[in-house]
């Protein structure tokens, strides 16, 4: 029996494609452009045309780290809300609906979407079938099967594809993960995750009232495919987030950058199958809860032993480690425990003063580190540049991918299950009851409840 049909390569080959990857041809054809530019100038044939749809801080922040590439269109329901990338982009042709800017802009090589989560699929899928590269915000969809059917886009359109879980370029997660396959704490049958999140309102009981929309909104293009409602600034800006309508709570929010190490090191997309146990407090119908755990069990993998997964967000965390000593800080904003048979690797938010994505990885006990010799680094790294730099190397390495450079790292094909697991997760909240999963059949056994939360019905009039 075969896992989820983008991951039918071997172990061996899953932790070589990186390194592999370095060293083939172009793998992504693009339109080519060949106009030469003048000496001393970068040439048009070599810069990208791109478009963005979803212009809030993190579309600003990735159109910024598009860096010298031409943006050519600027799209958001919200002009209000799209006035500093409009401002510092004015030679970009501006736009409130996706359709209409897909449709006019034949010339875009690319477009970057960095909506709220609800409406991530239907233009990703869009800009896919019009045979656009893409770049999409985590967790890539609202649910499994919109996540299921980006991939199978992904591979019939062939475009260069990334999701933006950004840390999956920096140096810690990959230096973690060339750790833990060289076998620097044994065995991990354990791994404890969480984060401090949210940080915006969750837990809500009821809907809000009706307020008047600010000039310029189209509130009904924000909808896009989720169920009519009245516009209420409870649910935008940002605070949509907390509402099972649009967002995708803080495991959605954070997960794809809090388990993609244990993802990625303990081959977690070879798994058949994965039961996962929910625990939530203040999940109501309408709002992901204001706390939660989510225990994910996975069986062999190759050679690899059964592993647990723990998520905990909302202010429940693991407790800390007896062999962890009282001078180092071990509770920050979000971190990953591997627990082996010879110790622990931590990353993540353990050390004071750091983002969760620079804190790079640390033995439990520390005296396990005294004597280890580190590998030879295996998985290229990525440069970036600037104040975001791990948008930076993420973006930009996209950007290669699109001009036919080395594939990018968190592909649809290489990170689509990442997303789909912590959808799942989200899948088994809102069921309230634990879930076993079929990842080839995208299946959940033994709980109709949860099968059916794996696709979410569109409002009339939208499809992807």
């Amino acid at each position: 029996m075969v896992t989820c049909d983008v991951a039918r390569r071997s172990r061996l080959t899953r932790r070589r494609f990186l390194t592999a990857a370095a060293g083939t041809a172009a793998a992504f054809a693009v339109v080519p452009r060949h106009v030469l530019g003048g000496k001393g100038e970068k040439p048009p044939s070599d810069t990208l045309v791109l478009g963005a749809v979803g212009l809030g801080p993190m579309g600003t922040d990735n159109v910024t780290a598009a860096g010298s590439e031409r943006i050519a269109a600027l799209c958001d329901v919200d002009p209000q809300g799209a006035a500093v990338p409009f401002q510092h982009h004015p030679e970009a042709a501006r736009y409130t609906d996706y359709r209409r800017m897909l449709e006019k802009e034949k010339g875009l090589d690319a477009v970057i979407v960095a909506t709220p989560d609800h409406t991530h699929a239907v233009i990703t899928a869009a800009a896919m079938r019009a045979g656009k590269h893409v770049y999409t915000q985590m967790p890539l969809a609202h649910d499994v099967w919109e996540v299921r059917e980006l991939m199978r886009l992904a591979r019939e359109t062939k475009v260069a594809t990334q999701m933006g879980n950004e840390r999956y370029s920096g140096p810690t997660v990959r230096e973690a993960v060339e750790w833990l396959r060289d076998g620097c704490i044994g065995a991990v049958r354990e791994v404890r995750c969480w984060t401090s999140r949210p940080d915006w309102p969750q837990g809500m009981t009821k809907r809000p009232g009706k307020t008047a929309p600010h000039d310029g909104l189209d509130w009904d293009l924000w909808l896009g495919p989720a169920p009519e409602r009245p516009f209420h600034t409870a649910y935008h800006p940002y605070t949509w987030r907390g509402w099972r309508a649009f967002g995708t709570g803080a495991l959605g929010a954070t997960g794809c950058h809090t388990l993609d190490g244990a993802y990625w090191a303990l081959d977690l997309a070879e798994a058949k199958t994965v039961t996962v146990e929910p625990d939530a407090e203040g999940l109501s119908a309408e709002a992901w809860p204001t706390a939660s755990t989510v225990r994910y069990r996975f069986g062999p993998r190759g050679d690899l032993p059964p592993v647990t997964l723990t998520w905990q967000d909302g202010g429940r965390r693991p407790p800390r480690p007896e062999e962890m000593p009282e001078t180092r800080e071990f509770m920050g904003s979000a971190g990953t425990i591997f627990v082996g048979e010879k110790g622990m690797l931590t990353y993540g938010g353990i050390t004071a003063g750091t983002h969760p994505g620079q804190a790079g990885p640390r033995f439990i006990p520390e005296s396990l580190g005294w004597s280890y010799q580190k590998p030879k680094p295996s998985i290229p790294r990525v440069k970036g540049k600037g104040r975001w730099v791990e948008s930076s190397r993420h973006v930009q390495e996209w950007i290669g991918a699109c001009k036919g450079g080395r594939p990018a790292c968190a592909r649809f094909e290489v990170t689509g299950p990442l997303a789909e697991l912590v959808l799942l997760g989200n899948a088994a909240l809102a069921a309230g009851e634990p879930i076993a999963y079929d990842m080839q059949a995208m299946k959940v056994t033994g709980s109709p409840k949860g099968d059916a939360l794996l696709r979410r019905p569109y409002r009339k009039g939208w499809s992807l």
